[in-house]
C-alpha cells in the first residue's frame, strides 16, 4: 500500500486519511466513479472554447469590443456551471472499500458520508448495460437487511470490486494474513 506523509504529519492511504480507519483496518480499494461521467462536460468545454475563439475571429467590427466579451462572459459562466463543477463533484465523490466497511463520501464544500459495515451487507450484485460494458464499469448494488439497497453508479471494474467484496463477506475472520492479501500498490 502506498502511503503519503504530508508535512503536517497526517498520513494518507489511497486518498482517505488514516485517522478515519480503525485498528487493523486496511484500505482494499479507493475509487471514484468512472471518468465517463465527465465525457459530456469535456465535450461541452471544447465547444465553449471553440465558440469563444470563433466569436473573437468572426464577429463583425461593428459589434466589437462588446460582443466578444459577452460571448466570453457567457462561456465562462457555462464553463464553471457545466464543466468545472461536474469535475469537482467527480473528484470529491469517492468510494472506499476497507477490510471492515464500505465508505462513501460526496460533496464539494459540504461533505456527506455513509459507512456500511461489511457485517450488515447481505447481498452484493452488479449490473451494467451495453455502454457500461464498453467502458468497463457498472452499478454495484449493496443490500442490507434494514435499508433499501445502496446503488453505487459507474464503478470502474465493477466485476473485480464485486469479487473482492464477496471475498470480504465470506472470509475467515480468524485468518491473520487476510488483510495483507488485499494490500497492493495502485
Amino acid at each position: 500500500m502506498r502511503w503519503i506523509n504530508l508535512s503536517c504529519g497526517t498520513m494518507f492511504a489511497m486518498g482517505l486519511p488514516t485517522k478515519y480507519l480503525g485498528k487493523d483496518e486496511v484500505i482494499i480499494r479507493h475509487m471514484h466513479s468512472h471518468v465517463k461521467e465527465l465525457f459530456l462536460s469535456i465535450g461541452l468545454g471544447i465547444l465553449l472554447v471553440a465558440a469563444v475563439i470563433a466569436a473573437f475571429i468572426f464577429i463583425p467590427e461593428s459589434l466589437k469590443p462588446w460582443a466578444p466579451l459577452v460571448v466570453l462572459g457567457l462561456a465562462v459562466i457555462l464553463m464553471v456551471w457545466k464543466v468545472i463543477i461536474p469535475w469537482l463533484k467527480w473528484a470529491t465523490d469517492t468510494y472506499t472499500v476497507t477490510s471492515r466497511r464500505i465508505i462513501t463520501r460526496t460533496g464539494i464544500i459540504a461533505k456527506n458520508g455513509h459507512d456500511i459495515p461489511l457485517a450488515r451487507i447481505s447481498n452484493v450484485s452488479y449490473e451494467h448495460d451495453l455502454i457500461d460494458r464498453i467502458f468497463g464499469c457498472g452499478t454495484l448494488i449493496l443490500e442490507t437487511s434494514a435499508d433499501n439497497p445502496l446503488r453505487l453508479h459507474d464503478i470502474p471494474k465493477v466485476e473485480e470490486v464485486h469479487v473482492e467484496l464477496t471475498e470480504l463477506l465470506f472470509r475467515d475472520d480468524h485468518d491473520p494474513d487476510f488483510n495483507r492479501s488485499f494490500q497492493r500498490d495502485y
